[in-house]
C-alpha cells in the first residue's frame, strides 16, 4: 500500500480574523503544539485528511497586518512564507480575510498573492459583514484577486466543506500580481536569478529581511549582501513605494467589489456602549477586579474537588501498589519516586484547564483585549505591558499556568520579564506554609474589633509578593536590552458569544502540553529528591532500621508515633539530611537550622511539601493526618543546642516567611520556564536571582528582628 501524498498548508491572516476557529474546524483534536525553529513562538500544527487521499500538515501562523514584521511572532510568519528553505514553507496558503473589514485585510492579501504561492482566500465573518450591511460581490472579488475565494463563517463551520473540497483539488498559482516589479525595482529580477528564486517580489523581500531568517543558507546571505551593496538597495524606500502601489489597487478593488450601505451598525453601537463602561477610568478597573476575583474564586472552588479526587486516587493506587509489589528499592522507586512525581504533575491539570478555559472565554468574548488595553498604561511604567496583567493575576493561583499564558504577549522583552517575575506572586502552594508560620508567630486577635491580625499578615504577604514582582520588573526593564521596540497596538474586536468548542479544545491542548513537556522534567526531579530523602551514606539508614527492629525500644510507643519517629530519623541520616547539615552554616545567618534546611530542600518539589517535611522531622505525621497543635507545640519547644535559644523565634519565622515569599521554591515552575523559553538560561537566572533576593531579604529581616 503506497504512502499518502503529503502537503503543507499554512493558515495566515490578520489578528482576530478567525484563524483559530478555522484551524480547530479543520484539524479537530489532531493537533500538536511546539515551537518554531530558533524562537519561542508557538507552532500550532494539525493533520488534515483530504478527499484525494492527501495528508495535509496544517500550520497556524501568527497573525500579522503586513508581510513586513514588527514583532518576533510576525517575523515567524515572514520566515515561513518568504523563505523556501524553512521546513514549514507551505505548498498552499489559506489566507483568512475579515469580510467585515476587507480593505484592512487586503494589504496582506495582495502581498501573499504576489509571492506566487498557490493561495485560497477564506472570506471569513460573512455573518458580521451582513449584520453591518456590507455586501461583497464574491465572484467579482475572486476575478480581481486571481485566486479562489470561499465565503465562510468559521465559528459556525459554514463554508468549511467548500474549502475542503477546493483544497482537495489542485490549487493553481495566482493569476495576477498587484505591483509592477519592473517599474518598482527592475533589478530584483537579477537577484531572483542569483539566489535563485523565480519570484522577483520574494527576492526583494529577502533583500529587506534575509538577516532575520532562521536556517537560511550562508551563501545566499552573501549573494544578497553583495547585490544590495552593488545596487544601493534602500529597504525603506522599496517598502514605502510598494505600499503606495498596493493601496492604489486596493482602493479600486474595494470600490468595485464592496457595497456598504450607510445604515445603523448595531454590533458596533452595542460594543461602543459596553466599552464606555468597561474602559471607564474608574468603573473599568473595578469591573476588572470583580471579574478576576470571581474567576479565581471559581478556579479555587471548582478545581479543589477534582484535585482532591486526583490526590486521593494517586494515594489509593500508591497504597495498592505498595501492597502488591514486593518490598525493595525498585518498589520504593516506582511508588515514592515515579508514581508520586506523576501525581505531582496530574494534580495541576484541573487548575490549568479551568484557568485556560476562563481565559479563552474572556478572549472569545472580546473582554481580554479590553483588559490589556485598560492596564497597559499602568503596567508599562514598571517594564511590563497590559498583556502581563493576566499572567500576574493567574500567578496567585499557580505560577505554572500563569507562565504558560504569557504566550499571548507578542513582545519578546515583555514576555521574558513577565515570566521572570510571575513566581513572586504568592501562589496557592504557599498557602499551607503561610498558614503554619503565621499561626505560629502571630496571635489570633482582632485589630479595631473587626480585622483579624493573622488575616492582615496573610494579606501583607500577598501584597509583598506583588510589590516585589513590580519592582523586579522595573529593574529588568533597565537591564534587558533588545532591538525590538515594545509598542502596544491592539484591535478591539466586537463583543461576541464564546465558541464553546474552541474553549474545550484549548483546555485539552494546554493540559496535554503541560503533561507531556513539563511533566517529564517534574517526574525526573521527583525521583532525584526521593533518592536523596530515602538513602544515606554508608550503613546509616540500616542502623536506623535496626534501631526500630529492637522490641525493647519499639514497645514504648504506639505504631503511629513509631512510624513517624522512624521517618524522622531516616530523613536525618539520609543524603538530604547530610545536605541539610552541609548547608546549615550558609543558612544560619537567616535564623535557620539544618532541619529547616532539609525542609527547604524537599520543598523544592512543591512549596507545600515544607509543612509535611517539618511534620515528619518533628514526628507528628504527614500532611494528611498531622496534629497541627502538636506540631506547633514541638516547634515552640525546639531549642538550638549550640545557642540555647528557641529555633522558631519570631525573627526566624518572619525570616522564613520572607524567604518563601521571594525564593524560587518550585521545580514545576522551573520546568515550565525551561519549556516556554526553550533554554536553561532563563530558569537558571531566575533560580539564582530569586534565591539571592530571598536570602538577602531574609537576612535583613532576621537581623532587624532578632
Amino acid at each position: 500500500m503506497s504512502e499518502p501524498k503529503k502537503i503543507k498548508i499554512a493558515l495566515a491572516g490578520n489578528p482576530n480574523c478567525g484563524k483559530t476557529s478555522l484551524f480547530n474546524a479543520l484539524t479537530g483534536m489532531r493537533q500538536k503544539v511546539g515551537n518554531f525553529a530558533g524562537v519561542t513562538v508557538d507552532k500550532k500544527t494539525g493533520i488534515l485528511f483530504l478527499d484525494n487521499k492527501v495528508e495535509a500538515l496544517v500550520v497556524d501562523l501568527p497573525g500579522t497586518y503586513s508581510i513586513y514584521p514588527r514583532r518576533i511572532d510576525e517575523m515567524v510568519t515572514f520566515d515561513v512564507l518568504a523563505n523556501p528553505d524553512n521546513v514549514s514553507h507551505p505548498d498552499v496558503i489559506v489566507l483568512l480575510a475579515d469580510a467585515s473589514n476587507l480593505k484592512r485585510n487586503l494589504l496582506f492579501c495582495t502581498q501573499i498573492i504576489d509571492m506566487g504561492i498557490p493561495t485560497v482566500i477564506a472570506l471569513n465573518m460573512m455573518d458580521v459583514a451582513e449584520k453591518n450591511n456590507i455586501r461583497i460581490d464574491v465572484a467579482k472579488l475572486e476575478e480581481e484577486l486571481g485566486v479562489p475565494v470561499v465565503p465562510m463563517n468559521a465559528r459556525e463551520g459554514k463554508g468549511v466543506d467548500k474549502l475542503l473540497k477546493l483544497l482537495s483539488s489542485a490549487i493553481a498559482k495566482p493569476k495576477r500580481s498587484f505591483i509592477d516589479m519592473q517599474k518598482l525595482y527592475g533589478d530584483a529580477k537579477e537577484l531572483s536569478n542569483k539566489i535563485p528564486y523565480s519570484n522577483e517580489y520574494v527576492a526583494a523581500l529577502l533583500a529587506v529581511l534575509h538577516k532575520e531568517l532562521n536556517d537560511f543558507p550562508e551563501e545566499k546571505h552573501q549573494l544578497i549582501d553583495e547585490w544590495v551593496a552593488a545596487k544601493n538597495f534602500v529597504a525603506a524606500r522599496f517598502q514605502g513605494e510598494e505600499v503606495l502601489q498596493r493601496y492604489n489597487s486596493i482602493n479600486r478593488l474595494v470600490r468595485d467589489c464592496v457595497n456598504e450601505e450607510q445604515k445603523e451598525n448595531k454590533s458596533l453601537e452595542t460594543t461602543s456602549r459596553i466599552d464606555k463602561i468597561l474602559l471607564h477610568p474608574l468603573w473599568g478597573y473595578l469591573i476588572f477586579l470583580g471579574v478576576f476575583f470571581l474567576v479565581f474564586q471559581a478556579i479555587f472552588a471548582w478545581a479543589q474537588y477534582p484535585m482532591d479526587l486526583i490526590s486521593s486516587g494517586f494515594s489509593t493506587a500508591g497504597n495498592y501498589l505498595h501492597n502488591l509489589l514486593p518490598a525493595g528499592m525498585i518498589s520504593d522507586l516506582l511508588i515514592q519516586g515515579v508514581w508520586a512525581g506523576a501525581g505531582g504533575v496530574v494534580i495541576f491539570i484541573p487548575q490549568i484547564m479551568l484557568l485556560f478555559g476562563f481565559i479563552t472565554i474572556l478572549e472569545d468574548t472580546g473582554y481580554m483585549a479590553r483588559v490589556s488595553f485598560l492596564m497597559d498604561k499602568l503596567m508599562r511604567t514598571t517594564g511590563l505591558s497590559g498583556k502581563s496583567t493576566v499572567p500576574l493575576i493567574s500567578g496567585m493561583a499557580c505560577a505554572i499556568p500563569a507562565i504558560m499564558s504569557t504566550r499571548n504577549i507578542e513582545s519578546w522583552k515583555d514576555r521574558i520579564i513577565t515570566i521572570m517575575v510571575v513566581p513572586f506572586m504568592s501562589c496557592s502552594a504557599r498557602l499551607p506554609v503561610y498558614t503554619l508560620l503565621v499561626s505560629f508567630a502571630v496571635p489570633s486577635q482582632t485589630v479595631f474589633g473587626i480585622f483579624n491580625m493573622r488575616g492582615m499578615w496573610m494579606l501583607g504577604l500577598y501584597l509583598f509578593g506583588f510589590i516585589s514582582a513590580i519592582v523586579a520588573a522595573f529593574i529588568m526593564k533597565l537591564i534587558i536590552k533588545t532591538r525590538e521596540k515594545s509598542l502596544f497596538l491592539m484591535e478591539l474586536p466586537i463583543y461576541r458569544w464564546p465558541r464553546w468548542g474552541n474553549v474545550g479544545v484549548t483546555m485539552f491542548e494546554k493540559a496535554k502540553v503541560f503533561v507531556t513537556d513539563a511533566g517529564k522534567i517534574i517526574v525526573a526531579i521527583s525521583v532525584v529528591l526521593w533518592f536523596l530523602a530515602s538513602y544515606g551514606p554508608g550503613d546509616e539508614i540500616k542502623t536506623v532500621e535496626k534501631k526500630f527492629e529492637d522490641t525493647s525500644f519499639t514497645s514504648q510507643y504506639n505504631s503511629i508515633d513509631l512510624d513517624a519517629m522512624r521517618q524522622s530519623e531516616k530523613l536525618t541520616h539520609s543524603y538530604a539530611g547530610h545536605i541539610g547539615h552541609f548547608i546549615e552554616p550558609a543558612i544560619m545567618p537567616l535564623g535557620f537550622d539544618w532541619k529547616i534546611g532539609i525542609s527547604l530542600i524537599t520543598a523544592f518539589a512543591a512549596r507545600e511539601v515544607f509543612v509535611g517535611t517539618i511534620a515528619t522531622i518533628y514526628s507528628v505525621g504527614s500532611t494528611g493526618d498531622m496534629d497541627m497543635n502538636k506540631l506547633r507545640a514541638r516547634m515552640h519547644s525546639e531549642i538550638n543546642p549550640q545557642t540555647g535559644e528557641q529555633v522558631f523565634s519570631f525573627a526566624t519565622v518572619v525570616s522564613l516567611m520572607i524567604f518563601f515569599a521571594l525564593a524560587m521554591q518550585c521545580m514545576s515552575t522551573i520546568a515550565v520556564v525551561r519549556r516556554e523559553t526553550k533554554s536553561w538560561k532563563w530558569p537558571m537566572i531566575q533560580l539564582f536571582y530569586m534565591t539571592g533576593i530571598a536570602y538577602l531579604a531574609s537576612f535583613i529581616t532576621y537581623m532587624l528582628l532578632r
